[in-house]
């Protein structure tokens, strides 16, 4: 079986930083994918209720077009900042937490790298943690590198 390494990122310092760290206590995989998950974007949030002549269907390719352009230059970005050249570009569309476990599951995985922010107490429970629900619901190890507080 393939060994593959899931390394997420959401394109901030942060979260490269903690992907850097992490990097030299990976064991070489066969596979090493560099992820980015996008957030569902409603078309009535740019369209309106379709008063004003264009339905949501004449625009979802213009959403996924710049979506998809957001993504590349976060991945591309971490990439170049990572220095890796081997690397499998995937952006995915969801909740950050359920996108990456569904992600891992399916390739298989052999490990999922997330960064974490330091949040902690009231703030962690307001916001909510991508890493925190990762760590509890992947299907495989998963590397939490702490990234200093947000």
């Amino acid at each position: 079986m393939d060994s593959i390494v899931l390394l997420c990122t959401d394109g901030s310092d942060g979260a490269i930083e903690a992907l850097r760290a992490s990097l030299p206590v990976l064991a070489p995989a066969d596979r090493t994918i560099l992820v980015t998950v996008e957030s569902p974007v409603d078309p009535k949030l740019i369209t309106g209720t379709g008063f004003s002549g264009r339905s949501p269907t004449d625009v979802s390719g213009q959403i996924q077009t710049s979506g998809d352009l957001v993504a590349e230059k976060i991945l591309e970005r971490t990439r170049d900042a990572l220095g890796l050249d081997d690397v499998e570009l995937m952006a995915v569309v969801g909740d950050p937490g359920e996108a990456i476990c569904e992600l891992a599951e399916s390739l298989p995985a052999s490990v999922v790298v997330v960064g974490t922010s330091g949040r902690s107490g009231l703030r962690r429970a307001m916001i909510g943690s991508t890493s925190d629900y990762v760590v509890r619901h992947a299907v495989c190890p998963v590397l939490a590198q702490g990234v200093g507080q947000s």
